[in-house]
């Protein structure tokens, strides 16, 4: 292999919402900046794709709203695991965040007073969200990357960051990876490095995710020694596409419901307020769980989910606010305005992940995280619209406290460590019985069939057998030698991660004897005032153990 080596003062691992953000907060300092990206820059994070809003409490619609609301909306929706000085941080400053997106140019969809528009969204006492049509995400990228252009930060496309650099410390000083185009070995040194490669959606079959989210942070922050929080805790968004096949799982977003949606099952019949008074803008936990049992007790459509009715809207309110699903599903043949969509739970956000402070620092020296990453934030319960002002909460201040690190940061290199990673990815090449792909396609119908909406500790116990027993296959992966791009490799690198972060969730999921927010156990279908308390891992076992809210 190939070896190319860059050289920078802060390196952002991961260019949607909070990488972006985190560079350009970097950059300020006058420092050297490289945001490196798994697939194209801009293009290959989640941030693009998320469609409903932003949460902040401007009250440019409902005067009584406030941060204090907002902030015990949060908590209240986390089922109160959040901690509650990054939810007090993420609501404080989530206005001046997006005034900021609008300085980079972003166009947020405005009153007849000039105002901004907010609109309601699953779990606000009031209506909060801002947002630009169905499309919000999209237009926040799109002005992040003219900044990021700008600013005249360097990108690095197509390169997967397989371990963080560590020396005989702990501390950390940049990462090494693969090059996706043409398997070349890069190394990028760093003085400071910040991990924004969102979540985990592809350890489950159906998800809204982009195909980049296998884990890779929480991955490579586990394997340094880092502390991860709250693993069980998966979001499964309870609209998501149903068919084609091509398009399982692909979002149908949250402000369809916002809009006035209806939930309708095979009966004809709406059901939401059977389940929680709020209807169809109870949390996400809650209606993905009722639209779950809708089908299991066999009111679903014919191809296995529920329907989601805007027919009754005005097709001009369809036409500009939610235009977005309009063209999503004419393009399957399915006209909204007209007749109802079929959507079924899809996975989406991992409120998990690496544990960090309020000024984003992980447990280990010079290691900053930010956005889906990074755990603690959103509790037990992501409400819609807190994940885009998280990246741009936490991506500043990610940015900022890396960028203040460069200074009196410490790493020395040992270039064996450098000599054993790039033999370690080289060993994956060759013969075997199974090629990478499979054994994802087995280890995605494992989590999905176990440690998906409902779970059991006899499903839970047969996850981890079966996951094992995954590990073991992996000892006899067919990966082909090829010098170009390699899917190949790419999926076996992926599979690692993806084992690894399947085997927490289902731990810590196992660990947690109770229901609380995204995560329910059949078995302990009661929320525990004992359980109210975060989980974590660690590899080294340091900090592992429970961490009381």
């Amino acid at each position: 292999m190939e070896r190319e080596t860059y050289q920078t003062d802060v390196l952002v691992i991961g260019s949607g919402g909070a990488g972006c953000r985190a560079a350009i907060e970097a950059k300020k300092y006058g420092l050297d900046v490289i945001i490196v990206s798994k697939g194209l820059s801009f293009k290959s994070g989640c941030t693009t794709l998320a469609e409903g809003g932003y949460n902040a409490a401007f009250a440019y619609v409902d005067v009584a709203d406030s941060t204090q609301v907002h902030l015990e909306d949060t908590l209240k929706g986390g089922g109160y695991l959040n901690d509650p000085e990054l939810a007090r941080i993420l609501v404080e400053e989530a206005p001046g965040r997006l005034t900021e997106l609008e300085s980079y140019g972003a166009l947020f969809d405005r009153q007849e007073s000039g105002k901004l528009n907010q609109r309601p969204f699953g779990g606000q006492t009031y209506r909060r969200t801002c947002f630009q049509g169905d499309r919000t995400g999209h237009e926040m990228m799109t002005a992040l990357k003219e900044e990021v252009i700008r600013q005249d930060i360097q990108t690095v496309d197509e390169v997967m960051i397989t371990t963080l650099l560590q020396d005989t410390e702990g501390r950390i000083g940049g990462a090494c990876g693969v090059s996706l185009s043409d398997t070349h070995f890069l190394t990028f040194l760093a003085k400071s490095t910040i991990v924004t490669t969102g979540g985990a959606g592809w350890i489950y079959p159906v998800t809204s995710n982009a195909l980049q989210k296998t884990g890779d942070g929480y991955a490579m922050a586990w394997k340094a020694g880092a502390d991860l929080l709250d693993m069980e805790q998966v979001q499964f968004h309870p609209t998501g596409m149903l068919y084609p096949d091509s398009r399982r799982g692909v979002l149908v977003t949250e402000a369809v419901r916002g809009e006035g949606g209806r939930l309708i099952n095979s009966q004809g019949k709406r059901f939401m307020t059977n389940y929680d008074s709020r209807g169809e803008l109870a949390t996400r936990d809650v209606v993905a769980r009722a639209i779950y049992n809708e089908i299991m007790e066999g009111r679903g459509t014919p191809n296995g989910g529920v329907y989601l009715d805007v027919t009754h809207l005005p097709p001009e309110v369809i036409e500009e606010k939610l235009e977005t699903m309009l063209l999503q599903f004419q393009d399957v043949g399915v006209d909204i305005r007209k007749e109802p969509m079929e959507v079924a739970p899809t996975a989406h956000h991992f409120m998990g992940g690496a544990r960090i402070n309020p000024n984003c620092e992980t447990n280990i020296p010079n290691l900053y995280v930010a956005g889906e990453a990074a755990g603690g934030v959103h509790g037990a319960n992501r409400l819609g619209g807190n994940a885009l002002a998280e990246t741009q909460v936490f991506g500043r201040r990610a940015g900022e406290s890396a960028a203040k690190n460069v200074p009196k940061s410490h790493f020395k290199l040992n270039p064996i460590y450098l000599e054993m990673e790039e033999e370690r990815i080289k060993n994956l090449f060759k013969e075997g019985d199974y090629y990478p792909f499979q054994l994802k396609k087995e280890l995605q119908e494992v989590m999905w069939n176990n440690v998906a909406i409902i779970r059991r500790e006899e499903g839970l116990r047969l996850a981890l057998k079966n996951i094992a027993a995954i590990k073991d296959k992996m000892e006899r992966m067919m990966v082909p030698v090829g010098s170009g791009y390699n899917q190949h490799l790419q999926d076996a690198l992926e599979l690692e991660n993806m084992v690894l972060i399947a085997g927490l969730v289902t731990k810590s999921a196992l660990i947690r004897d109770e229901s609380r927010g995204a995560h329910y156990r059949a078995d302990y279908p009661d929320r525990r005032d004992e359980c109210k308390k975060s989980i974590i891992l660690n590899k080294n076992n340091k900090n592992e153990g429970y961490l009381q809210r």
